[in-house]
């Protein structure tokens, strides 16, 4: 029986021939207690369409069509878009209720985990006692497996991890027992095991459900993989237009329309040239550890140790050669990362062991060594909009690096060297006068390769550089890195959770668990034949044993 149904569902912005369709005469059904994955690419339509029944559509938006309800005392159906708002209100939280995708910005920072929750058991039942609210929100947070879920009822949104966040962002869509829950981009932040971790809980509660007639699930996602474990049925978007629709077996093994095979064939493809037997070592570290000061004392006279963040970590990277480096959160990535990149001098971590970048010990180069070195190690980062200045064209973004680097440069100079590293990045001459929001996050990503390949480095530190972007785009920017890599013998530090990448684009993979390497060696052997549990563990979450 249908819990929920768009009908010729479209959402539109502005009007004439400026007018916009984000979604396209949109017909989907979710069935009582089922789970309906929607797919697409950024800008396909997704997010407004899980938004639609709420009436949480942004401002200017207009919305035609029909949203059918199936009411709970079993009467008939509702139309949603035809509701007054105080009914909506009413259905919020109630009957539909929704998790968001990131849960930092989502969550109160000023409320603790616990009183968030507990505002929304007493929607669901108003009557109950303050007691009887507090049991409740500390066993919603058993239910969505939080460890110490009486300690953590009182930590504040900034004192959880991700995956924790996550989950109390469900326990908080749970406390009212909707009857179906919209869940928008829920694991896209997460490591691998945490994902199928979020997943397979959301499955656990729907089975729960079934008591009260069984919950039904929508989930928004862009990550294939997780449909494949997650999703009964599936639909295809693209650029607000239905594709096709189905079941998950269906439309992944039997795709007919050419843009869901474009998606389900979007996987990294591995293209790595072998690195030259004499090649030498661009990068070595020994013995690399950071720790940071504690801020706890265990008497009033001695501070706690410092919390070791990294710990002996030794590797060496070849001309040529890519290292990937996996690990769930916490465990150092971004930490190795940042002190390679010499980045962690001015704050409180306290470094030791070697690093040497061209055979020189990066550690003991005063400042101004170490700037004229910096040419050579350049980073590109997660987040392609949040690294480039919104204040900034593209030209004065790439062309800040020649402005320190190579002062000297005539402005024609200047201009020629850009024009050819746009080249270089598919990107062309029209780019020049545009600003970073102009740009799809495909391009914006270009634009950050480009900045760093505009000093001609020898090393190039990848910290999570496709995980804020469609799996196409994903598969396009490795592409480029592959090209690039080959064109200009560059070695790659490449940091990522996502280990479809990490195949596609490491010679040799370095495992980190709570700052030390479990293991390390090439990628294929390693992926083959994973020594460790916690390896084996990582790989089989990500479906790639």
């Amino acid at each position: 029986m249908s819990l929920l149904r768009y009908e010729d569902l479209s959402i539109s912005f502005g009007s004439g021939r400026r007018e916009k369709f984000a979604v396209n005469h949109l017909d989907l059904e979710i069935g009582i207690g089922e789970r309906v994955a929607l797919v697409g690419e950024s800008g396909s339509g997704k997010t407004l369409t899980a938004l639609a029944p709420l009436r949480l559509e942004p401002e200017g938006a207009k919305v035609s069509g029909k949203i059918l309800w199936n009411k709970k005392d079993g009467s008939g159906t509702v139309d949603l878009l035809s509701l007054p708002i105080e009914d909506i209100r009413e259905i919020r939280g109630r009957e539909i209720a929704m998790v968001f995708q990131e849960p930092m910005t989502a969550l109160n920072p000023l409320f603790t985990i616990g009183n968030q929750i507990i505002e929304a058991v007493q929607i669901y039942q108003p009557l109950i006692s303050k007691s009887d609210s507090i049991d409740a929100a500390i066993d919603l947070l058993k239910k969505t497996g939080i460890p110490e879920p009486e300690r953590r009822f009182h930590s504040y949104p900034h004192q959880l991890s991700g995956g924790q966040r996550q989950r109390a962002m469900i326990a908080m869509a749970l406390a009212c027992k909707p009857r179906l829950l919209i869940a928008d981009e829920p694991t896209t932040a997460l490591d691998v095991s945490l994902r199928l971790q979020i997943l397979d809980l959301l499955k656990e509660l729907q089975e729960e459900s079934k008591a009260d007639g069984g919950m039904g699930i929508l989930l928004i996602t862009h990550d294939l993989n997780l449909v494949k474990h997650f999703a009964q049925r599936v639909a295809v978007l693209n650029q607000g237009n239905l594709m096709e629709s189905g079941s998950t077996k269906q439309v992944f093994d039997h795709p007919s329309d050419p843009y869901t095979r474009a998606l389900v064939n979007s996987e990294p493809v591995r293209q790595l040239a072998p690195v030259m037997p004499l090649a030498p070592v661009l990068l070595k570290t020994e013995e690399l550890s950071v720790a940071y000061p504690s801020s706890e004392s265990t008497s009033w006279f001695k501070k706690a140790p410092s919390h070791k963040v990294l710990k002996k970590v030794s590797f060496n990277l070849k001309q040529g050669q890519t290292i990937g480096v996996i690990g769930e959160s916490g465990s150092g990535k971004t930490t190795l990362g940042m002190a390679v990149l010499g980045l962690l001098g001015d704050s409180s971590a306290q470094v030791s062991g070697d690093v040497d970048v061209l055979g020189k010990d990066w550690q003991k180069l005063k400042p101004v060594e170490r700037r004229a070195m910096r040419s050579s190690l350049q980073v590109i980062f997660q987040d392609p909009f949040g690294s480039l200045s919104p204040r900034m064209n593209v030209m004065q973004i790439i062309a800040e690096g020649l402005d320190v680097h190579y002062p000297k440069l005539s402005p024609a100079e200047r201009e020629s060297r850009v024009v050819d590293m746009l080249k270089e990045v598919g990107l062309d001459r029209s780019a020049l006068t545009r600003y970073p929001h102009e740009f799809s996050g495909g391009q914006r990503q270009r634009i950050a390769i480009a900045r760093a390949l505009i000093l001609r480095p020898q090393i190039l530190v990848l910290d999570e550089p496709t995980s804020a972007l469609d799996v196409s785009i994903q598969k396009q920017v490795l592409a480029l890195l592959s090209e690039l890599q080959k064109k200009y013998n560059l070695a790659y530090l490449i940091i990522s959770h996502d280990l479809a990448v990490i195949r596609a684009m490491s010679h040799e993979v370095m495992v980190l668990k709570e700052g030390r390497v479990v293991e390390f060696g090439d990628t294929e052997t390693l992926i083959k034949h994973p020594k460790q549990i916690y390896t084996k563990e990582l790989f089989a979450a990500a479906e790639l044993t």
